[in-house]
């Protein structure tokens, strides 16, 4: 196994390539999105309870219900961005006729294959430092910032979630190289 960056590592065999990308480990954002998301389970629990429990009045229910509404909502995208960057990871197979990517939560997750001769414009796209993307992307609670993406059928693809700079070049030349090397055979 070798390693490209503090995140990527990769093994290449005869016939195909194996690309793992972890998320970024940080202990104190981890404890504090966990944090964040207890007070949020308990908010919207005393919420519903208030909801079933108490009398009140039908304006008063209908206030409660879309604030629970928005509550499971974030409830949802907040669970799912700390699963992730707790237990997930992007696995990239590349053999000899495809590019397989599977975004998964330990083993949660379906690894999609993209065949070489539909696959278009394989890019890299990096946000300035300053710009309000760059900014929005490094908040813990969003999954996205992908670095590297291509085109398949006209659909764009995206991979390499919050890779810096360097990781996103070296791995974009990684990939490139071998689909490449793979596409010629």
């Amino acid at each position: 196994m070798k390693l490209i960056g503090e995140r990527i590592s990769f093994i290449d065999d005869k016939y195909k390539t194996t690309i793992v990308i972890f998320p970024e480990k940080n202990f104190w954002i981890n404890g504090l999105m966990g944090a964040w998301l207890a007070m949020w389970y308990t908010i919207g629990c005393v919420v519903i309870w208030a909801l079933i429990s108490l009398e009140i009045t039908k304006q008063e229910s209908i206030i409660l219900l879309v604030f629970v509404s928005f509550w499971v909502y974030f409830a949802i995208k907040v669970t799912h961005s700390l699963l992730w960057l707790l237990y997930g990871k992007e696995l990239i197979k590349i053999d000899e006729t495809s590019f397989h990517l599977k975004k998964s939560i330990k083993t949660f997750g379906k690894a999609i294959p993209y065949y070489f001769e539909n696959i278009r414009n394989l890019s890299l796209s990096i946000p300035e430092k300053s710009s309000i993307q760059s900014i929005w992307e490094s908040s813990p609670w969003v999954r996205g910032g992908e670095r590297l993406y291509f085109e398949y059928f006209g659909k764009r693809i995206n991979f390499g979630r919050k890779l810096n700079e360097k990781d996103a070049k070296l791995l974009f030349n990684l990939v490139s190289k071998r689909i490449a090397e793979r596409n010629k055979k």
